[in-house]
């Protein structure tokens, strides 16, 4: 295949709008209604839409620009595009405007099972460390007495009279191109094709109940809070044998007493007296998952910052982990003894410190009466 920005007539620095315009310029010109079904058409037609849905997609773009063609077409790392060029141009134009394609004028595939939402919450551990989680949920699953097909054992549906079994009803509309071919899905059959006419008892011909499923999923260490999880096709059943839809798994994470997470690096704060910050000293920290050693260097300020690298959350996903940061907070003692304020006013007198002059009412007077 060309290259991607000339089959669409863009530049490599191209906005999403250049490229979206200028695909709609092209598909109009070659959609095969405007054409005849021409096969030359045909074919330039599905590569400036897969031209069209690498570039408009910013990581799909940029394992293009990296690999080239190979990696839009998923060659040597998985399905990395499957397009489907009906849902494409029905995107692009509307569904009037999408005959021939998709599904190629023929009968419509089962109808995927809607998306379901659940919930779960982890304790601020088990989200840097990950865990693994079981979330239950109430949702319609494939009917075992008729394996999903909506008719009772035995029995089998009839060809829809409205569509002829093509799933679809096509109309001729005139269009600012000229007169064009629409195609909808049929509302007798609803795009299956065929009618139920003996409906399996046990789910009323909806090929799918309604049953409790238990599911046990993996937590990847250092996911976020609100991030989602989908469980593809671990959703509802589509009706009558359809494909399942998903399942989301939203993300709430329990905060901690004494951390404070942000990106991938923990904050804390540790508590040193007078003393230690001015003569400095070492304590131990507990942390996440081992006990640390703080050195603290004589003279240190309150707010003052110690970064203990590797000590923090692990990348989602990936290698390696945040640092641990702790700010040292010097506490000022309070209900000091007589020993001890003739020690600090000592002190004072030594540095040349202005304190307050104890009065009768005062600190001072106040601690002297409770010796007395």
């Amino acid at each position: 295949m060309a290259d991607y920005y000339e089959l669409l007539g863009v530049s490599k620095s191209a906005t999403e709008d250049e490229i979206k315009k200028a695909y709609r310029k092209l598909a109009r010109e070659l959609h095969p209604d405007t054409n005849g079904g021409d096969a030359v058409a045909v074919e330039r037609f599905k590569e400036v839409t897969i031209a069209y849905e690498t570039l408009r997609d910013s990581e799909k773009r940029r394992q293009y620009d990296m690999f080239g063609d190979s990696a839009a077409r998923g060659q040597g790392s998985g399905d990395f595009f499957s397009p489907n060029f009906g849902d494409i141009f029905e995107n692009i134009f509307g569904q009037a405007f999408n005959g021939g394609f998709g599904d190629g004028g023929g009968q419509r595939s089962a109808r995927h099972g809607e998306d379901m939402e659940t919930s779960v919450t982890l304790k601020f551990e088990e989200a840097v460390f990950g865990t693994k989680k079981e979330v239950s949920v109430r949702l319609p699953v494939t009917c075992k007495t008729c394996a999903g097909s909506g008719s009772k054992p035995g029995t089998t549906p009839s060809v829809c009279k409205t569509c002829g079994g093509s799933g679809q009803v096509r109309r001729f509309a005139q269009t600012l191109l000229g007169r064009m071919m629409t195609t909808s899905t049929c509302d007798t059959c609803y795009g299956e094709g065929k009618i139920i006419t003996t409906p399996c008892s046990d789910c009323r011909g909806e090929g799918r109940k309604t049953e409790e499923r238990s599911y046990l999923i993996e937590i990847q260490p250092g996911i976020e809070d609100g991030s989602t999880l989908r469980l593809t096709g671990k959703g509802p059943a589509g009706p009558r044998g359809g494909y399942p839809g998903n399942l989301y798994v939203h993300v709430s994470v329990e905060a901690s007493d004494v951390f404070r997470r942000v990106g991938q690096d923990l904050h804390a704060q540790l508590g040193i007296s007078i003393s230690q910050a001015a003569l400095g000293t070492k304590l131990e920290f507990e942390s996440l998952d081992e006990m640390i050693e703080v050195s603290i260097p004589p003279g240190t300020q309150s707010g003052k910052v110690l970064r203990f690298r590797g000590k923090g959350v692990p990348n989602f996903g990936g290698r390696g982990r945040g640092d641990l940061l702790i700010e040292l907070m010097v506490m000022t003692p309070k209900d000091l003894m007589e020993e001890e304020i003739n020690l600090y006013t000592r002190l004072a007198e030594i540095r040349g410190e202005k304190i307050s002059e104890p009065h009768e009412h005062g600190l001072f007077s106040k601690i002297k009466s409770a010796f007395r």
